[in-house]
């Protein structure tokens, strides 16, 4: 059912692991909002790196320091240009979402004090909820929460009631992890701003399936992850607008943040250096500049046109499983689906779907408060990527049927 203008069979062969057997089945992958495979491309890209130019950066006058500091820079460059950040700069490499929470949050102990308000919505992740909670015990603030309803869209007017100008940071992500629920993070940043107040969306599920536009966001803030984008794990980014990276003190000190270094002072780099402490993951930045080529290569547009198909089809098949329960059931949605049968615990389900072949996800997700409004223990998630195939969501669907013969 392919459409002619996606060759996913094409797509497939350029991963590798697409082609080996798990538990004597062929390998059907959808753990794909916990982590993307890599393509040839890019695992080429790492082997180049460590055979021909492996060396450290900004550092070095020997041509292999140079090499791998103008790869570095580049990978910068195709970060800043595939979001449409203003500035190369604005781009901090990290080692992936969380650590980019963690490094504004750390930054905002200085701007908040006691009976200052911070919003995160109801359908976090844990690394965009910790942060925040730690962030208030620090500065004596209060953590607010934007609810959300049973079809797992988030309810605004009870946020836009409590905004004032005692709101000083609101965070969101951009996509729901557990349900796959796009929320409406342009709307939330322009209400945001109107009070004053500081914006940073969590934009790791997102970047696999929505190219976002930093700059129309007019975002303070936006992190992603490279392992959710087809790249290598331990390696990400925070965009953040200009203005707010010179207000934010250094994260971390060490080698590369300075500018000078006495026993009397030191002085710190310019960005984005200020917030690059120590030696980085540099194959794994240039990794993740091949990974966005890669997409690039394919588009962003045509992989959300099909991924969206494919979700359609494979939320249709599953939902003539009799006893299915798909949690997250909003308007806009990307290919995440969460689900349980009546009756029989996520983990049983996701057992019997592993002997088969099927890689999927259960528990909460990293999400326990989705779970706990629902009042279930968690959910089985099949997340879809582009290289997955509408014969793979038969496969699903017929999976769980087996599993739910078997349990019942």
């Amino acid at each position: 059912m392919e459409t002619t203008a996606f060759d996913v069979s094409k797509i497939r062969n350029d991963f590798p692991i697409l082609s080996r057997e798990v538990n004597g089945q062929p390998l059907l992958y959808l753990d794909n909002a916990a982590t993307s495979q890599t393509p040839q491309q890019v695992i080429d890209a790492i082997v180049d790196y460590y055979s021909r130019y492996n060396a450290n950066i900004h550092r070095g006058v020997h041509t292999l320091s140079q090499e791998a500091t103008d790869a570095y820079e580049k990978a910068r460059v195709k970060i800043q240009k595939h979001f449409n950040a203003a500035k190369p700069y604005e781009i901090i490499m990290t080692s992936g979402t969380t650590h980019g929470i963690n490094l504004v949050a750390q930054g905002f102990t200085a701007f908040l004090a006691e009976g200052d308000d911070i919003w995160v919505s109801a359908m976090e992740h844990h690394s965009n909820i910790v942060p925040w909670q730690m962030l208030c015990e620090r500065t004596g603030a209060r953590l607010r929460v934007i609810p959300m309803d049973q079809k797992g869209e988030l309810q605004l007017q009870p946020f836009l009631d409590g905004l004032s100008p005692k709101t000083k940071l609101v965070f969101c992500n951009h996509v729901s992890n557990a349900l796959g629920t796009v929320n409406p993070i342009k709307a939330i940043i322009e209400v945001a701003h109107g009070v004053g107040a500081a914006v940073l969306i969590d934009g790791a599920q997102a970047a696999p399936h929505i190219a976002a536009d930093l700059q129309a966001l007019d975002v303070d803030f936006y992190t992603v992850s490279a392992h959710k984008l087809c790249g290598p794990t331990g390696v990400g980014a925070l965009y953040g607008k200009e203005e707010w990276l010179e207000k934010l003190p250094p994260y971390q000190g060490g080698g590369e943040m300075i500018e000078t270094v006495s026993f009397e002072k030191t002085t710190y780099a310019g960005l984005p250096h200020k917030f690059e402490a120590g030696t980085p993951n540099i194959c794994g930045g240039i990794a993740f500049g091949a990974a966005l080529d890669y997409l690039n290569g394919i588009g962003m547009e045509k992989i959300a046109a099909y991924e969206k198909e494919l979700l359609e089809y494979a939320t249709a098949a599953l939902e003539r499983i009799p006893g299915m329960q798909i949690y997250g059931q909003a308007r806009e949605k990307t290919s995440v689906i969460s689900f349980n049968l009546e009756g029989i615990h996520p983990y049983d389900v996701g057992t019997l779907l592993d002997k088969m072949g099927i890689a999927v996800r259960t528990g909460h997700h990293c999400a326990q408060p989705i779970m706990d409004f629902y009042g279930i223990p968690g959910t089985v998630r099949a997340s879809f990527s582009f290289y997955n195939t509408f014969q793979e969501a038969d496969r699903l669907a017929a999976g769980v049927e087996k599993a739910r013969m078997m349990l019942s």
